[in-house]
């Protein structure tokens, strides 16, 4: 296994929810910056969500107000709760980590989960 794993995508109705776990190695709990991304086929890597500490979390347009990021220590997870989802937001969703304060560009991460699927019916 990998430093980061992901798990709980699936298939889900549109408006439907999920919360996706990102098991990760406890040294990213601290001062690494914690990202979600997706890819859908044919389609390049798209930054969907960042965790930079509690309070200072970041979206991407098309999922704020509906996704929400958030790291539970005890669990040694990130974690991303996806709400009224759209058949737009299908993807493979990749968890990752970097060190710095940037958050937004998938180059600039260093780890990389090795993705979960999700599938949003319409």
């Amino acid at each position: 296994q990998g430093e980061l794993v992901e798990s709980g995508g699936g298939l889900v109705q549109a408006g439907g929810s999920l919360r996706l776990s990102c098991e990760v190695s406890r040294r990213f709990l601290g001062t690494y910056v914690m990202g979600w991304f997706r890819q859908a086929p044919g389609k390049e890597r798209e930054f969907v969500a960042a965790y930079r500490s509690a309070g200072d979390t970041h979206y991407e347009d098309s999922v704020k107000g509906r996704f929400t990021i958030s790291r539970d220590n005890s669990k040694n997870a990130v974690f991303l709760q996806m709400d009224s989802l759209k058949p737009e937001d299908t993807a493979v969703y990749y968890c990752a980590a970097k060190y710095g304060r940037n958050y937004d560009d998938s180059k600039e991460y260093k780890w990389w989960g090795q993705g979960t699927q999700v599938t949003v019916s319409s």
